[in-house]
């Protein structure tokens, strides 16, 4: 990506290093903690238990209103100075580029998100979440969350380099605080609240992540036509949205694939959707609902 030299976002909340309240250091790493993490989830338990156990962590919730306090208060505000940190800032920049002009007359106004930079352990207000859960949107407060270490182990254990790679993890956050403000995360909550099946829960779950899936690539188009793209950086992009695709972790986990299971799509679909709506660069293409 042709990012330095660009606009960086001020909504940059650096907490890496910060100690949480009642002592407890934010350095946990998200290697085996990860996997650990994710058995856990496919063989029917609560990670939460695990996370309990380990720093002594109220409940967790990704991408969902918690029954956590407030949050803690805020680290640096700001671009971050490291060159990691700056490129997350530049991302984040660009996306508010596209959806203040996507949004521009709309029926709502665009509020634009906070990135949240953390190590290890964070507090938001969605409670206290681990680095493990991977980045995550909280709807209460606004914001997304992104261990930065989180992009290692997209190379490393997903096997998904690049830049661009990491842009998507990013903008699909930023996905899931569109369809914040547009009232869909809402809708949906009520609909899984009304689901009389898991499965029918898991469904909507995984409707709303490929929703965000397309809206990355939406951002994806308007980043391109901007000229922050080089070429194989849309490839990047797919290769990373099909690395964590349900059934390709499950098959890593547990050796055998659950689609009933599935909260966030198959490879194929979380490729498929990314790619529409990159191809159209029209929020109106992310019509998983339809």
């Amino acid at each position: 990506m042709r990012w330095q030299g660009r606009r960086a976002s001020t909504r940059v909340d650096d907490r890496r290093g910060m100690r949480l309240p009642g002592g407890r250091s934010a350095g946990i790493g998200c290697g085996g903690l990860l996997i650990v993490i994710v058995l856990t989830m496919l063989l029917g338990g609560d990670p939460r238990q695990i996370l309990q156990i380990l720093g002594g962590l109220e409940s967790v919730s990704v991408d969902q209103p918690g029954a956590g306090g407030g949050g803690s208060p805020g680290g640096v505000p700001g671009a971050p100075a490291d060159e990691l940190g700056q490129f997350a800032a530049v991302v984040l920049a660009d996306t508010e580029d596209t959806w203040n002009e996507l949004l521009a007359g709309s029926r709502v106004q665009y509020r634009e998100p906070t990135l949240v930079l953390f190590s290890g352990m964070v507090d938001s207000a969605c409670g206290f979440n681990s680095a493990a859960v991977g980045p995550f949107y909280c709807p209460p407060d606004g914001s997304v969350y992104v261990d930065l270490s989180f992009f290692d182990e997209l190379e490393r254990r997903f096997g998904a380099p690049g830049d661009f790679a990491q842009a998507y993890v990013i903008a699909h956050e930023v996905g899931h605080h569109v369809q914040n403000v547009l009232g869909i995360s809402d809708q949906v909550r009520r609909m899984q609240q009304a689901a009389g099946a898991q499965e029918e829960v898991n469904a909507l779950s995984v409707r709303l992540e490929l929703q965000a899936d397309c809206l990355a690539g939406v951002w994806g188009h308007h980043a391109e036509r901007r000229g922050l793209l080089e070429t194989g950086d849309l490839e990047e992009g797919m290769r990373a949205a099909a690395a964590i695709g349900d059934d390709r972790i499950q098959s890593r986990t547990q050796g055998y694939v659950v689609p009933e299971s599935f909260t966030h799509g198959s490879s194929d679909q979380r490729v498929e959707w990314f790619e529409r709506g990159f191809a159209s660069g029209n929020p109106d293409a992310c019509a998983t609902f339809g």
